[in-house]
């Protein structure tokens, strides 16, 4: 038994598939599956039931996960322990982010971190929230940037800035005059939403259901671009978060518009595991990204201004 061993049947109980599983531990998916049947011949216990298409774990299975799960987050905390040793801003570090921050986000953002802490070796990964909270579990990523919610609140969540969201509605809307526009007073309308299982959706439809706006269940988008294409064409509205609008009220067919009544925001925060010993490091970089933000919000301000 390996350490390897037990990371490939992690990310087995994770994914619940063969080839995703091996192509989250860049190996093959023989390999994966031969490496999980030298784990059950060394176990001498049954891992999976393998009468079925879909991977299904045996209840001994499921008890092991757990148990490696801990195993493996013992190991990344010994290795954070040792790089400890070394320079307190330097070596590797693989940080999570949510796909609606991920892109609107770095690029203001990730100059700033290279330049103020060259001898960091920055891995940036992508995914969702529930992707991201399995990883940060197993050890796979050492911190994440997300929006909070229920699901990281078993993390130590350093705040970064509130993001305010807009209306986003075509610019031949009607509501593309006004220059704000109050949430209580679109009752009854239906907006465009995410899929399952991003946060975003979570918060906006949090608000929608404060004043009683319903969600378009003809459409749901499986990224914020998708839902830009759609507004663009005329097919509905929603809520964007304010990285991820323009500079300028209007573009590609979109009015972008201030809310109130209330104000939609979301909170986004750093989060890690409890315990960790590199949590000097993450507060270092939160710190470094809180005091950088408002200089971007105050730029975004001044250019939307001047657009109009």
């Amino acid at each position: 038994m390996n350490i390897r061993d037990l990371e490939y049947f992690v990310s087995l109980a994770e994914f619940r598939h063969f080839r995703k599983a091996a192509d989250a531990c860049n190996v093959s998916q023989p390999t994966l599956s031969g490496q999980i049947r030298k784990l059950e011949d060394e176990l001498g216990v049954m891992l999976l039931e393998r009468t079925s298409r879909k991977v299904l774990f045996t209840q001994t299975g499921m008890m092991l996960v757990e148990q490696a799960k801990e195993i493996l987050r013992n190991i990344q905390i010994l290795k954070e322990m040792a790089s400890r040793q070394g320079e307190e801003m330097s070596g590797p570090m693989h940080i999570g982010l949510i796909p609606t921050i991920a892109p609107y986000l770095l690029p203001h953002v990730i100059t700033v971190l290279h330049e103020s802490f060259p001898q960091l070796e920055l891995y940036l990964h992508e995914a969702q929230t529930a992707s991201i909270v399995a990883q940060l579990e197993s050890g796979k990523l050492d911190c994440a940037i997300v929006a909070q919610v229920k699901e990281t609140s078993q993390f130590i969540e350093l705040p970064l800035f509130d993001e305010p969201m807009f209306l986003a509605v075509p610019a031949s809307s009607e509501m593309a005059s006004k220059k704000v526009v109050k949430l209580s007073q679109l009752k009854g309308q239906k907006f465009l939403m995410l899929e399952d299982g991003h946060c975003l959706r979570d918060h906006a439809m949090g608000y929608c259901f404060q004043v009683g706006i319903d969600e378009d269940k003809q459409f749901k988008a499986t990224s914020l671009e998708t839902l830009r294409s759609m507004i663009s064409a005329g097919r509905g509205i929603t809520l964007f978060p304010e990285l991820a609008a323009p500079n300028e009220r209007v573009r590609d067919n979109i009015c972008y518009i201030p809310c109130a009544e209330p104000v939609p925001s979301r909170s986004i925060t750093l989060i890690y595991r409890p315990g960790s010993p590199l949590r000097s490091r993450y507060e270092t970089i939160a710190k470094t990204i809180r005091e950088h933000m408002p200089k971007v919000f105050a730029e975004k301000e001044r250019l939307l201004k001047s657009a109009n």
